[in-house]
């Protein structure tokens, strides 16, 4: 009993859950998560930027983008879409790739998007992480990355996107 119980905390504490509430529609969130043109402009933490983003969001579609650290080193991601929902939820996969771009460790992330009056609730999860170390990493890049998706947000409330 005392295994299983340990290994229930062992999991939990390599998942991930980022909750955040924008000033926006659920319709503009669910957009921006789910167009090339838009996801590129705010996905990376903050000084990153996305020098490649390829979408295809339907039922087992595929994703694969790269982030670019300031000091010049290439992130691949990938991953396939598991459910959608729209403008309420996405499911996708998510894996760093190798060297020769075959992906590593995959984690299941899950989207919703919750109406709030005018403004959007994001409930994230991701899991299961390969270790702590690596849930923290990443809860300190999405942390980031939803610091641009709320501005970026801003930006289309100013009209600045459509």
């Amino acid at each position: 009993m005392i295994a299983k119980n340990q290994e229930s905390l062992a999991t939990s504490e390599r998942e991930l859950t980022i909750t955040r509430i924008f000033d926006a529609p659920r319709s503009l969130v669910f957009k921006v998560w789910s167009q090339p043109e838009h996801f590129a402009r705010w996905l990376g933490p903050k000084d990153f930027t996305t020098t490649f983003c390829q979408m295809d969001v339907r039922l087992g579609g595929t994703y694969r983008a790269c982030i670019q650290s300031p000091e010049g080193t290439n992130h691949w991601m990938q991953g396939i879409y598991q459910e959608i929902v729209e403008p309420e939820r996405l499911v996708f996969t998510f894996a760093w790739e190798d060297e020769q771009g075959k992906p590593k460790h995959q984690t299941l992330v899950t989207v919703t998007l919750t109406e709030q009056g005018h403004k959007t609730r994001m409930t994230f999860h991701q899991a299961i992480f390969e270790s702590v170390e690596s849930r923290n990493s990443h809860q300190t890049g999405w942390s980031e990355c939803f610091d641009r998706l709320e501005a970026y947000l801003a930006d289309a409330r100013l009209g600045e996107i459509s």
